[in-house]
């Protein structure tokens, strides 16, 4: 028991490191990305849109494979090399000289990032079933603190220097990977492995068995819209604060903690009291239409107190993704709910791959010399009309399920 609890102390810990480590550079990365390019933020925003695509990339790479090889190996040996990859790479980046070692550097991020499959494993490991949903809860805690401690650190810790993060973080996280290396028990017991399977560390497999349930296409198509949207506003914030306010890290760092507090507020709290009393479906287009006029408003805002406002009255577009997760969830049967989290888990990391660099491009020419007319939030217009449209794909596809059962997975598939 005691071996057990160690074990969940330490995944937690290295969850809300990861999650820390990612939030602290948020404010950071493209500040060091601009010293690169010159000091021209337009033209840095379109390195910057690659660097979050690339890592974005790895990740959905690289997540199916370590969980391939944890069913294999253990997750042990995999947790920890991940986690020891991740504090040499934010060394890295810490010592950066060229933009190419930035993008290494992210690559090597994007890859060691997969971590959390291994990790969510190894929770379902050491949990008795009656426990599970509860031990799960650890994972969207670590996320949610991460991203509150992280960027706020990030933006403390960069008034010193746009490197000191790094190597904060890097410190961090390699005594974690010290510890862990002397007090985390294997969780996989010999007899529970697998061998190494090609096709379960294919990333695509699953995304394409989603086309074997066409009733949820306008669900998935809602699913998508709602990740580009919010990869045009992760993408972009910084670099749209920085240019229109002339917001610096310490001030961005502490406006992305206000969005985790909210967050974590709305979805560990206000989601349970809502959700029961409109459903799934009428929460799903409020939080969409919250969303739709929260990003047209960002892109609006004339100074930067309205920002706060517009996070903290905007704060229930996060009821919408759950929402969706939840409706597209009760269209399978239980033995496919895995599949279909990978599968969605693969898309969202798809979004993450497309949406910055549309984003960025989007800012780096609407803020560029050669643009016809400056529109400094053309990202946030461009996240507003997909927020848009997946209402209308979310309309639609109610009106089909209104009328078909929910779907079963066709022999042999």
């Amino acid at each position: 028991m005691r071996n057990r609890q160690a074990g969940l102390a330490f995944i937690f810990v290295t969850l809300f490191l990861d999650v820390m480590g990612l939030g602290i550079i948020i404010p950071i990365l493209p500040q060091l990305v601009t010293q690169f390019a010159g000091g021209d933020i337009s033209h840095a925003s379109t390195y910057y849109g690659w660097l979050v695509a690339v890592y974005a990339l790895m990740q959905f790479l690289f997540a199916p494979l370590f969980g391939a090889l944890s069913d294999r190996f253990g997750r042990r040996p995999v947790i920890l090399a991940a986690l020891f990859g991740a504090g040499i790479d934010l060394l890295l980046m810490a010592l950066a000289p060229t933009m190419a070692w930035l993008f290494l550097g992210r690559i090597i991020a994007g890859i060691t990032g997969a971590s959390i499959i291994p990790a969510s494993a190894y929770i379902a490991d050491v949990s008795p079933p009656e426990k599970r949903a509860q031990n799960f809860g650890l994972i969207g805690a670590a996320f949610g603190l991460g991203f509150i401690v992280g960027p706020a650190l990030g933006g403390i810790l960069g008034q010193f220097g746009p490197r000191i993060p790094f190597f904060f973080a890097a410190s961090l996280t390699l005594l974690n990977w010290l510890y862990g290396y002397f007090v985390l028990p294997e969780s996989l017991a010999p007899e529970n492995r697998r061998a190494f399977d090609l096709m379960r560390a294919n990333p695509f497999s699953s995304v394409l068995r989603l086309s074997h349930y066409p009733v949820v296409f306008g669900l998935i198509a809602t699913y998508i819209c709602l990740g580009l949207a919010q990869q045009a506003l992760q993408s972009t914030w910084v670099l749209y604060t920085e240019y229109r306010f002339g917001w610096n890290s310490l001030q961005n760092g502490i406006a992305l903690a206000v969005v985790g507090v909210m967050a974590v507020v709305v979805q560990a709290w206000l989601i349970r009291l809502l959700i029961p009393r409109l459903g799934e479906r009428r929460a799903l287009l409020l939080g969409l239409s919250i969303s739709t006029i929260s990003y047209v408003l960002y892109g609006l805002a004339s100074q930067g107190w309205m920002m706060y406002t517009i996070i903290i009255a905007g704060a229930l577009a996060n009821i919408t993704m759950p929402a969706a997760q939840g409706i597209i969830s009760n269209q399978f049967g239980p033995s496919e709910q895995g599949e279909l989290q990978g599968a969605l888990t693969s898309l969202l990391s798809l979004t993450g791959i497309v949406g910055p660099l549309i984003a960025t491009y989007l800012f780096a020419h609407f803020t560029g010399p050669q643009a016809p007319v400056q529109i400094p939030g053309i990202a946030f217009f461009w996240g507003a009309a997909l927020s848009a449209l997946s209402v209308v794909f979310a309309v639609r596809s109610f009106n089909r399920l209104r009328t078909q059962s929910p779907v079963v997975a066709p022999a042999g598939k």
